[in-house]
C-alpha cells in the first residue's frame, strides 16, 4: 500500500520537519486535516481500528507482566493520549508492550505493583534524561540491514503472537473459517473501497455474524476482565529510600533503554513509509514524559508499538497526531463505556487483521533470491543474526544489540582487509657512497582490527640497516597501531637496526605522536 504524503506537523514550528535540501514531503499541520473532510475520516477511523486492536493486546501484555488487564488498558491509554503531545513522529503509536512487559515481570512477582509502577516512574525519567544526553543521534550508527532484520523479525513476532489463538486442543473449528473470512476481506475490500478502513469493516462485519449466529468462539471478553471506570491519578506506596531506588534502578534503566530503542527503531520504520523526516530526540523525551504520566496513573509504562503503528499508518492511511490521540481516546470509551460490546468482538477479527500486519510488515524483497545474490554475504549474516536473536529471546533490544555488534565486526573484518603493504628497494646516495633502503608503503587504515597483523609483516632479518615505513596513503586511528608500530621499531632495533616511520600528516600525526607518549609513559 502507497503511503499517503500527508502527515502533520508537530506543534513547534521547526520540530520534526525536514530541511529544505531534503527530498522528503513537507507535513500537515492539525488545522488543515481539520478543514478537510476526507482526511479528518480518515483519522478517525483510523484510531477507532487500532483502539480496537489495542483492547487484546493491553490484556495479553498485562497477563505477561503478571498484572490485572486494567494497568495494561490505562498504560494503552495513558500513553496514547500523551504521545499525541510531546512525541517527535506523528502517527506512531505508542501503549503497553511485550517488551516493556518482559522487562518488568519480576518486579512485579518479587515486589508488587506499587514497585512496578514506581519502576515506570523512574524508567521514563531516565528516558527523560537520555534523550538530554542525545540518544537519539546513535540511531546513526544502526546500520540498513538491521534495520531490515528488525523488521523482518517484529514482523514474524506479531504472526507468532496470534499463533494461542490459533493452536489449541480446545479451540472451536468455527475459529478457522472466522479468521479465513477476515483475511479475504482485508485482502478485496481495499482494492473496492478505501472510503472505510478494510480492518473495521472486517472486525464489524464478523462481530454481526457471531452474535447474529450465536456462535460460541473465543472474544475479547473472554481475554480479561475489563475495566468500569477511569483511572485516577495515585503515587504508587514505596519507601522512598536508597533500597528501593537500588531495587527497581536496574529494571528502570533496561525498561528506558528497551523502550528508546523500539521507539526510535519504529520512528524511523514510518519516516521510510511516510517519506517525511521526525524529531528523535523529541520523540526520547516524548516517550519519557508518557511513561511518567502513565505510571502516575497507575499503568504499567509501555513504548512505540509496530504492530498498531504499521495498522494506523498503513491499513488505514493515517498522518497525523490525530489518529495516535484518538486511539487513546476510543480505546477508554470502548473498556469503560461499552465494554460489554466490545468483549463481544471475536478474537478471529483481530487475529486477521494482525496477521495481514504482520505480513505487510515484513520486507519480503530482502529475502528474495536475486536479492540475497547481490547482498554482500555479511549484510545478509547481520540481518540473520538481528532476526533470530530477536524471535529467540523475544526481546528487540537483544536482536539489535546483537545485530549492531555483528554488523560491527563485519566491518572491521573488511576494512582490515583493506589494508596492505608494498615493499620496494632504494638506493640512498651520500657522500660515502650508495646505500640500500628499504621502503615499506603501507596503504589502508590501521586500527586494532588491520593493525595487530602489521608486525609480522616486516623482514626484520632480511632487511638493511635502514628501513623506511611510509605512511602517506595510510592512517593512524587507536593504541593498537602505535603500539604495533613501537614494536616494529623496537624489533628492528634490537638488530642494530633504524627503523623511520615517515608521510604521516595532520590529526593522524597527532594521534601517533599522543598515543605513542601514553603508551611509554605507561612502560
Amino acid at each position: 500500500m502507497t503511503a499517503s504524503p500527508t502527515t502533520l506537523d508537530p506543534a513547534a514550528p521547526d520540530s520534526g520537519a525536514p530541511h529544505p535540501q531534503h527530498s522528503q514531503q513537507q507535513p500537515t499541520r492539525v488545522r488543515e486535516v481539520l478543514r478537510d473532510p476526507r482526511r479528518l475520516k480518515t483519522e478517525v477511523l483510523a484510531g477507532l481500528v487500532v483502539a480496537l486492536a489495542l483492547i487484546p493486546e493491553a490484556i495479553s501484555f498485562s497477563i505477561l507482566a503478571g498484572v490485572d488487564p486494567r494497568l495494561g488498558l490505562f498504560a494503552s491509554f495513558t500513553m496514547a493520549v500523551t504521545i499525541a503531545f510531546v512525541g517527535g513522529r506523528p502517527a506512531m503509536i505508542s501503549a503497553a508492550t511485550g517488551a516493556v512487559a518482559l522487562v518488568i515481570a519480576p518486579v512485579a512477582a518479587e515486589h508488587g505493583v506499587d514497585h512496578l509502577i514506581a519502576t515506570v516512574i523512574l524508567a521514563g525519567l531516565l528516558q527523560i534524561l537520555l534523550a538530554v544526553l542525545g540518544v537519539a543521534k546513535l540511531m546513526r550508527f544502526i546500520p540498513r540491514s538491521v534495520m531490515t532484520g528488525f523488521v523482518n523479525a517484529l514482523a514474524i513476532l506479531i504472526f507468532i503472537a496470534q499463533l494461542p489463538h490459533l493452536i489449541g486442543p480446545d479451540l472451536p473449528w468455527l475459529v478457522y473459517p472466522l479468521t479465513a473470512a477476515g483475511l479475504l476481506m482485508l485482502v478485496a475490500l481495499p482494492r473496492l473501497t478505501k472510503a472505510v478502513p478494510a480492518p473495521l469493516i472486517a472486525i464489524v462485519v464478523l462481530t454481526v455474524l457471531v452474535v447474529a449466529a450465536g456462535w460460541r468462539v473465543p472474544d475479547v471478553g473472554s481475554q480479561g476482565e475489563l475495566p468500569d471506570s477511569l483511572p485516577q491519578l495515585l503515587i504508587p506506596d514505596v519507601p522512598f529510600t536508597l533500597e528501593t531506588l537500588r531495587i527497581i534502578a536496574p529494571y528502570a534503566l533496561a525498561m528506558a533503554m528497551v523502550g528508546l530503542m523500539e521507539s526510535l527503531l519504529t520512528a524511523k520504520l514510518v519516516d521510510d513509509i511516510t517519506d517525511t523526516h521526525s524529531d528523535k530526540t523529541r520523540e526520547s523525551w516524548g516517550q519519557g514524559v508518557a511513561n511518567v504520566v502513565t505510571g502516575f496513573f497507575g499503568g504499567m509504562g509501555g513504548c512505540a508499538m509496530i504492530g498498531q503503528t504499521m495498522i494506523n499508518v498503513k491499513e488505514s492511511g493515517a498522518r497525523t497526531r490525530l489518529s495516535t490521540f484518538l486511539a487513546g481516546v476510543f480505546l477508554l470509551i470502548l473498556v469503560v463505556a461499552l465494554g460489554d460490546i466490545v468483549g463481544l468482538i471475536p478474537m478471529a477479527a483481530l487475529v486477521a487483521v494482525m496477521i495481514m500486519v504482520s505480513v505487510g510488515t515484513f520486507d519480503w524483497h530482502s529475502i528474495r533470491p536475486s536479492t540475497l545474490r547481490r547482498m554482500p554475504l555479511s549484510e545478509t549474516a547481520v540481518m540473520a543474526t538481528t532476526v533470530i536473536a530477536t524471535v529467540v529471546t523475544d526481546n528487540l533490544a537483544i536482536g539489535v544489540v546483537l545485530g549492531v555488534v555483528c554488523a560491527m565486526v563485519m566491518f572491521a573484518r573488511r576494512v582490515a582487509h583493506l589494508t596492505r603493504i608494498e615493499k620496494v628497494w632504494e638506493t640512498d646516495v651520500d657522500g660515502d657512497g650508495s646505500v640500500d633502503i628499504r621502503r615499506y608503503r603501507v596503504i589502508g587504515q590501521l586500527f586494532f582490527a588491520s593493525s595487530n597483523d602489521l608486525v609480522y609483516q616486516f623482514d626484520y632479518a632480511g632487511d638493511p640497516e635502514t628501513v623506511i615505513i611510509d605512511l602517506t596513503d595510510a592512517d593512524v586511528w587507536d593504541a593498537s597501531t602505535v603500539a604495533s608500530l613501537d614494536a616494529v621499531q623496537s624489533k628492528y632495533a634490537a638488530r642494530g637496526k633504524e627503523a623511520r616511520i615517515i608521510g604521516l600528516e595532520g590529526a593522524g600525526a597527532e594521534r601517533l605522536e599522543r598515543l605513542s607518549g601514553n603508551l611509554g609513559e605507561g612502560h
